[in-house]
């Protein structure tokens, strides 16, 4: 993404009512505009896409830059991190490598974007099969769960106190690109941001346009999930959301109220 960091070249000194005053030139001045936000051309038609939004959100990543020296500690962080998670990424939609190429489960994400604590990821449902469609689900409940089990305690030996949890939430709706397609816009891409912040998960995603009903659904979807009643802030008061189920036997009381039975 463009910056504006005006050079020493790009002001002037002048005096103006007796006072010496430091001036920034107005083709400088006029630099900062829309282009910053690095969209392209705001003006084009907005393209729809059918697509899966995940939302990955590292839980207590606030925290973890308010420590003392965070500009040493925050760098030590996120390159692992986010090499790490691309990386996951791209190997959990990998079935095996071949002379030519490498065989997909399904297409990789055709965007995502890092957001300060955490990144929406997007893969486009267009001519995707609905087992497909399941195994985007499953790939980003292991890459959680990779993250506590395998990331973190590679890392605690040189970075201290990182963010404990990554959670995910996922929906399946229309996004709609913004300028040249440098960013998207969409319901789904909302609901899986509120749907990783349920309380007492770290894993969610939103029924509609799943079929779980499928006869080659993996046990993971039969065995290991839930499906709940939620009110889910500032989009609806009876949305339909999968949740692990053991983790929702280790809710509070109060957490569990929040799910209701269907």
């Amino acid at each position: 993404m463009p910056t504006y960091k005006p050079r020493s070249s790009d002001y002037v000194r002048t005096e103006i009512d007796g006072q010496r005053r430091k001036l920034l030139k107005h083709e400088s001045f006029e630099q900062f505009n829309a282009s910053m936000l690095g969209l392209g051309d705001l003006s084009l038609e907005s393209k729809s896409t059918d697509a899966i939004a995940a939302v990955f959100d590292l839980e207590g990543f606030t925290q973890f830059c308010n420590q003392i020296d965070p500009h040493l500690s925050v760098p030590s962080f996120l390159h692992p991190f986010l090499s790490w998670l691309m990386n996951e990424l791209r190997n959990e939609m990998k079935q095996k490598d071949e002379a030519e190429g490498v065989a997909l489960w399904c297409p990789l994400p055709f965007f995502t974007k890092f957001l300060g604590d955490g990144l929406p990821v997007l893969w486009g449902c267009r001519g995707l099969s609905q087992a497909a469609m399941r195994n985007v689900v499953a790939s980003s409940y292991s890459i959680c769960k990779k993250y506590h089990h395998e990331f973190l305690p590679n890392l605690k030996s040189k970075v201290a106190e990182p963010p404990h949890r990554l959670r995910v939430g996922l929906a399946r709706g229309t996004v709609y690109s913004v300028g040249e397609g440098n960013d998207y816009v969409g319901s789904c891409i909302n609901m899986a941001a509120r749907l990783q912040k349920l309380p007492g998960i770290t894993f969610a995603f939103n029924r509609r346009g799943f079929d779980l009903d499928d006869e080659r659904t993996t046990p993971f979807f039969t065995d290991y999930l839930l499906t709940r009643e939620v009110t889910v802030r500032g989009i609806g008061e009876g949305e339909l959301v999968c949740i692990l189920r053991n983790e929702y036997e280790k809710m509070k009381s109060a957490d569990k109220k929040t799910y209701r039975e269907v």
